[in-house]
């Protein structure tokens, strides 16, 4: 089985500052793309950002300038970069990457558990 486990989530104030972290752990030959998506209150789960294992990125419109996604594949981990967050970032940060347990495995979709933002004064 493939884990994803991110941290880094917290209270912070609007124009604030928080980096995520999740790292994928288990049985992994390869992972492609990894990437951020978020779920407030009421909404359906939206992109916020991803990347592949080459470096290309993908940004949703809300975020452009603020956010920045990374990763370090020799540890199977992405990294989100948060700054001048707003009261509309508030929501649960979940962590998603597809993932190759094998060398001739199809790749699998894996999701973390959720890590709580909250953006407020």
């Amino acid at each position: 089985q493939v884990q994803l486990v991110e941290s880094g989530g917290g209270l912070v104030q609007p124009g604030g500052s928080l980096r995520l972290s999740c790292t994928a752990s288990g049985i992994i030959f390869s992972i492609n793309a990894m990437g951020w998506y978020r779920q407030a209150p009421g909404k359906q789960r939206e992109m916020v950002t991803t990347i592949t294992s080459g470096g290309n990125i993908n940004y949703t419109d809300s975020v452009k300038g603020r956010f920045t996604i990374s990763r370090d594949n020799a540890k199977n981990t992405v990294y989100l970069q948060m700054n001048g967050l707003k009261p509309e970032d508030a929501a649960v940060y979940y962590c998603n990457a597809d993932v190759k347990r094998r060398r001739y495995d199809p790749s699998r979709n894996y999701w973390g558990q959720g890590t709580q933002v909250t953006v407020s004064s």
